[in-house]
């Protein structure tokens, strides 16, 4: 499975509630036209959308579940019973956030859970270069740059953050993966360039309200 991934675009296929392609067939005809477009794996939210998304596509899907649990920072995928439904979904690698905040479970037991008894690949989403240290020590099979801007702590890093990219390359074994704003296919190629084993896009492909509002405020700027 890991093969395929390497080198490629993964495309990340997801909508929150309040937006207009929301729900898993909207989500399930994003990732063919992604596979069509040339995409090697899909990211996606939610096991009713990872469940959808697996009968039209064969791709290698990542899984993730957003979910927020009262006193805690940690969102994606954070617990167990999470990890179950993204898992019994049908996705092929759990992603985690394995980020340095306040959770509702164990970062080491979550990750052992998933590979043990679920017997899935597990991502780590992190956002500074000791998460990631700590995420290959505790056995993550995928580090990822993907909450790099997104914590109080890097809330102020260049986006995309090729800086942590490069180190996390020169510092792990694990294969780095390449996602947080790439919005641009240089970048993107600049992130393979830097040693990424793969490239997540999601926004800049699969958000045409946005995309629009770009074209829009770009056209109206002097």
């Amino acid at each position: 499975m890991m093969k395929p991934l390497e080198g490629g675009l993964v495309v990340s296929c997801q909508a929150l509630e309040d937006e207009p392609l929301h729900g898993p067939m909207h989500m399930a005809a994003m990732a063919i036209a992604a596979k069509e477009g040339g995409a090697v794996g899909i990211r996606a939210n939610g096991s009713a959308d990872i469940q959808e998304i697996k009968r039209y596509v064969d791709l290698p899907v990542i899984g993730i579940l957003k979910k927020r649990y009262p006193g805690c920072d940690a969102f994606i995928t954070p617990t167990k019973a999470d990890a179950k439904l993204v898992a019994e979904a049908g996705a092929d690698i759990v992603s985690i956030d394995a980020t340095n905040v306040s959770r509702p479970e164990k970062l080491e037991e979550l990750v052992h859970y998933i590979q043990e008894d679920l017997g899935k690949r597990v991502m780590a989403d992190i956002a500074t270069l000791e998460e990631g240290i700590h995420a290959e020590k505790i056995g993550c099979d995928f580090v990822g740059t993907t909450l790099s801007g997104y914590t109080a702590e890097t809330k102020d890093r260049e986006r995309p953050d090729f800086g942590l990219l490069e180190k996390l390359v020169q510092q792990l074994a694990v294969p780095v993966v390449a996602e947080g704003n790439i919005s641009l296919p240089a970048q993107a190629k600049k992130a393979l360039e830097l040693g990424a084993f793969f490239v997540v896009v999601g926004t800049a492909i699969t958000r045409p309200q946005l995309i629009t509002k770009k074209f829009v405020e770009g056209m109206r700027s002097s």
